[in-house]
């Protein structure tokens, strides 16, 4: 067995107490409007997310980090570009949980320097690079990693999705499946991008996004 492979399951776990079973990124304001209703209409929502916030946001973040950008620039572009204040915080809230768990399971110097920029406040911690830096030190390979996070992502929306909408378990795992292939190719996709595409994400996706945070009745945090 590869050395990180155990790590990364760990990692990517959706025990792992991130605070993730708080979050549905936007899906519950479609919920709410009846345009998310079941298992086709959430999976549909779902590719969109993967397909876009996945993509030229939390993808090609983790690309960059492992081409060796800094990791302090990206983190001021992701905080510029997640428009939607709750969106912004639950990454920077799953991103601290993330920093902090790092520090005592998986503890490295990388992780180390950017911990130190966010107490120091010349970072905030979000969630896609804390998950890049801890990887790159346990030296996963980029596209395990890219693959392994956005599949987590995906697996707690999931889980989220069969609590909130609701959905069977079944039908959850089958999502999970038809998702397979949506996070094979954002891989693919994210390899073509370029800088200027990055935080290029569907409006309406931040609209509804922005939209959550006077929803009357809800059940997540963003």
């Amino acid at each position: 067995m590869t050395s990180y492979q155990l790590a990364l399951q760990q990692l990517t776990d959706s025990a792992l107490p991130t605070g993730a079973f708080a979050h549905s990124l936007g899906f519950e304001s479609y919920i709410h409007r009846e345009l998310v209703r079941d298992e086709v209409t959430f999976a549909d929502w779902l590719s969109s997310f993967v397909g876009q916030q996945l993509t030229y946001s939390d993808g090609l973040a983790v690309r960059f980090l492992y081409e060796g950008v800094d990791v302090g620039l990206l983190d001021g572009v992701l905080s510029a570009q997640l428009l939607a204040r709750e969106v912004r915080e639950a990454s920077l809230k799953m991103g601290g949980r993330l920093l902090e768990i790092g520090g005592e399971v998986f503890p490295s110097g990388e992780l180390d320097a950017y911990r130190e920029l966010v107490r120091e406040g010349r970072a905030q911690g979000h969630q896609p690079l804390a998950f890049g830096v801890i990887a790159r030190s346990l030296q996963v390979p980029y596209e395990e990693a890219l693959s392994a996070y956005l599949f987590a992502t995906v697996t707690c929306l999931t889980q989220n999705a069969v609590r909130a909408i609701p959905l069977g378990q079944n039908a959850g795992q089958r999502v999970l499946r038809d998702a397979h292939d949506a996070v094979a190719a954002v891989v693919r996709d994210v390899a073509q991008l370029c800088w200027d595409d990055f935080g290029a994400v569907s409006p309406g996706l931040e609209i509804s996004q922005m939209r959550h945070e006077r929803q009357r009745a809800r059940m997540f945090m963003s």
